[in-house]
């Protein structure tokens, strides 16, 4: 069975007034200071309103549960000792100048990118999949990109910006966007073809090393993985879950058609942006694209076709029934953008948005 690692970006606020604060240092000073010898899971981001943790690699889907409510649960206590808190939210609703962090990586980034990196305080979640090789990995990126904007619209969790309504569901899409380097790529056709395209992109000096390889979905470069990145990161851990069961699912599904012959879909990049764009402009509040047409459907119906066509690999993992709980649950509630529209329709303010997310950050991670 694949394992699956995790990564998420959370929010650090401070616990009264919601607005973001730029303290990652000290909150990473507590965390090291109680784990001492331990391995680390938290780390800086680009901007010091962040802190990032990473499980560790799991097959069983229990069990990265527990590690990610685990790993927020500390973060929300190594914040609270530094006098903040952390909120899962992809993008801050309160107003916030970011203050860029520390090191002669962002330093060269702030120079090249200006306000473009002065934009990104954006939160997201990442999963990492196993794969044998290069050549399964590739295979797998590029059969699962036209279900990549189902996971978006699931995920969305960032309808606000600086004070706004961006009338996004996910936002911090929009913002991630302007990366040189970032959204949907085309078929690759090999690993080699890969390889070769990393080293021209890198080649030109626009970006600083592979690491700016900001594709939707991509080989990782430290780990025997591909590493899917096109999701905010989600208020509730249940729908981080969801997220990891279905990414899963679409590689074990994309390695089988690749082993069994199948092609991959033929959609150009230009269509694959239209449908990521329907997605974070809606969630799952309206129409999506239907990943096999490239046609308006209802959102309901597009995520059950994502559900459908993974179902094999499901079963096989023994991943159904959950699965299907945790998205009934999301498709009942609706994602976390509709979460914290609902929280401002209630009380008017985005500071309460903020500090409500909060708790149920922390809740729902105990």
């Amino acid at each position: 069975m694949r394992s699956v690692g995790v990564e998420e970006e959370l929010l650090l606020v401070d616990a009264e007034t919601g607005e973001p604060r730029a303290v990652s240092a000290a909150v990473l000073d507590a965390a090291a200071r109680e784990t001492a010898g331990e391995e680390q899971v938290f780390e800086s981001e680009l901007q010091r309103e962040q802190l990032e943790f990473a499980t560790r690699p799991r097959t069983r889907m229990e069990e990265l549960a527990a590690e990610i409510r685990r790993c927020r649960a500390e973060a929300a206590q190594h914040a609270e000792d530094s006098g903040v808190a952390v909120a899962a939210l992809a993008t801050s609703p309160l107003p916030v100048s970011p203050s860029v962090a520390v090191g002669t990586r962002y330093h060269w980034m702030a120079e090249r990118f200006g306000l473009t990196l002065q934009d990104q305080l954006t939160c997201g979640c990442h999963v990492h999949v196993s794969v044998d090789s290069d050549e399964e990995g590739v295979a797998v990126l590029d059969r699962i990109r036209p279900w990549l904007s189902v996971l978006l619209a699931l995920s969305a969790n960032s309808p606000y910006w600086q004070g706004q309504d961006s009338h996004y569901s996910s936002y911090r899409s929009q913002v991630w966007g302007r990366w040189p380097s970032a959204g949907p790529v085309g078929i690759f056709g090999s690993a080699d073809q890969y390889h070769q395209q990393v080293r021209d992109m890198v080649g030109t000096g626009v970006l600083r090393d592979e690491g700016m390889i900001y594709f939707d979905a991509r080989l990782s470069h430290r780990y025997p993985t591909v590493e899917i990145r096109v999701a905010d990161v989600c208020l509730e851990p249940d729908s981080t879950v969801l997220h990891a069961v279905l990414v899963r699912g679409l590689v074990e599904t994309a390695a089988r058609q690749w082993q069994a012959g199948e092609p991959p879909a033929r959609h150009g990049e230009s269509m694959l942006r239209l449908a990521a764009w329907q997605a974070a402009r809606y969630g799952l509040e309206g129409r999506l694209l239907h990943p096999r047409t490239m046609r308006p459907a209802p959102a309901e119906t597009v995520v059950r076709a994502l559900f459908d066509h993974v179902r094999d690999a499901l079963d096989d993992a023994g991943d159904t029934k959950p699965a299907q709980d945790a998205l009934a649950a999301v498709l009942r509630t609706g994602n976390g953008a509709a979460v914290q529209r609902t929280i401002l329709e209630r009380t008017g303010s985005l500071r309460e948005v903020v500090t409500e997310c909060v708790r149920i950050t922390g809740e729902k991670s105990a």
